[in-house]
């Protein structure tokens, strides 16, 4: 089996290297620093779990490796200008957007795109950062170099966020999750729900839409798609070329973890359909140092993934799962009193989504 190299040594690096263990892959997380001699990177397969990268000695090797997955396409998503242009070129759903120009163009925005919009640096952006509010009544605060540099989206009055992950492979197959409930605060994802049976026609038009866009791009791997919903139906709002947070329940919740799926994918291996057979809810440790007490519930799992704890930074998750949803209920309520006052919102947002498999 070819080891696999993976551009990145964050904590999604560090999974695929978790998941490779058990099927005896090697799996190398690099740091964009590291010395190309070092590494087996001519017998590897590479993939990446970022979307952007500087130049660096690494980096000019692998702009010709002959089996870097998905090169081409990481800076093609990881811009959302040519992001959108995908989806409109696909004529899959999307809030109306616009490049931002210019400040001259604000009274044409707010005409076209509604007194409130969201305006996204089009590339670097992330976990809130990067992003800004802005109605027709607030004073133009933006950074001066925001102009020529972001796009500008309609603000949409959706009812819930979901996301979808899902993977292809070198054949043309694809495998799909159930759909994914999602409560961001402050751009930041909080917890994450999935049931085993969402809506039917809900999942139903996300693999369409997430199938699409794979085949177009001739994608290997996995690949997130976050959407909003808006009167039943999906808008699609961003893509991630890779494995995606909203994901990580797959590692205790999924017969198949999404690193395992993502390995399987790009080497070429069987690639069934995950079975998920119970519902499952993600809480992300979010600049929280770790607390050994959670695991006091047995239907906790804890992943931590060994960073110094700041404010606002993702440290680890905890992934719990039972195909009895009270039982599940019963251990967040019994999770509540170790955590801060900030995840209490987040953990009764999860209980009213478990409401929904009972």
């Amino acid at each position: 089996m070819k080891p696999v190299c993976v551009l990145g040594n964050g904590q999604l690096g560090r999974m695929l290297r978790q998941a490779g263990e058990p099927l005896g892959i090697a799996v190398w997380p690099v740091g964009l620093d590291a010395e190309p001699q070092a590494l087996p990177i001519a017998r590897s397969v590479i993939t990446a779990e970022i979307e952007r990268w500087p130049e660096t000695a690494l980096t000019r090797e692998l702009a010709s490796h002959p089996a870097f997955v998905n090169r081409d396409i990481f800076p093609r998503l990881a811009d959302r200008l040519t992001q959108k242009q995908l989806l409109d070129e696909l004529d899959l759903p999307t809030a109306p957007w616009q490049l931002l120009a210019g400040a001259g163009q604000w009274p044409e925005v707010f005409a076209r795109l509604g007194e409130l919009t969201i305006v996204k640096r089009r590339t670097g952006g992330y976990d809130g950062r990067g992003q800004w509010r802005v109605r027709v009544t607030d004073p133009l605060t933006l950074p001066d170099d925001c102009y020529g540099e972001c796009i500008v989206e309609q603000g949409i009055a959706f009812s819930g966020e979901v996301s979808l992950v899902g993977a292809r492979g070198h054949d043309g197959r694809t495998v799909f999750y159930p759909l994914t409930h999602n409560l961001h605060q402050e751009g930041i994802l909080r917890t994450s729900v999935a049931l085993p049976t969402p809506p039917a026609a809900q999942q139903a038009q996300a693999e369409a839409m997430l199938s699409a866009i794979m085949h177009a791009l001739n994608y290997v791997g996995v690949m997130a798609m976050e959407c909003f919903v808006l009167n039943g139906e999906l808008l699609i709002n961003e893509l991630a070329p890779r494995v995606h947070n909203s994901g990580h329940w797959t590692q205790n919740g999924a017969s198949i973890s999404q690193f395992e799926l993502h390995l399987r994918a790009i080497l070429d291996l069987p690639l069934p359909t995950p079975v998920v057979n119970r519902p499952a809810v993600m809480v992300n440790l979010i600049g929280t140092a770790v607390n050994h007490a959670w695991l006091e519930e047995p239907l906790v799992n804890l992943h931590w993934y060994e960073k110094d704890v700041r404010p606002g930074r993702k440290v680890g998750h905890l992934n719990l799962s039972d195909t009895c949803p009270q039982r599940l209920t019963a251990a967040l309520n019994g999770l509540l009193p170790q955590l801060p006052e900030a995840y209490a919102s987040g953990i009764s947002w999860a209980i009213e989504r478990l409401s929904d498999a009972q």
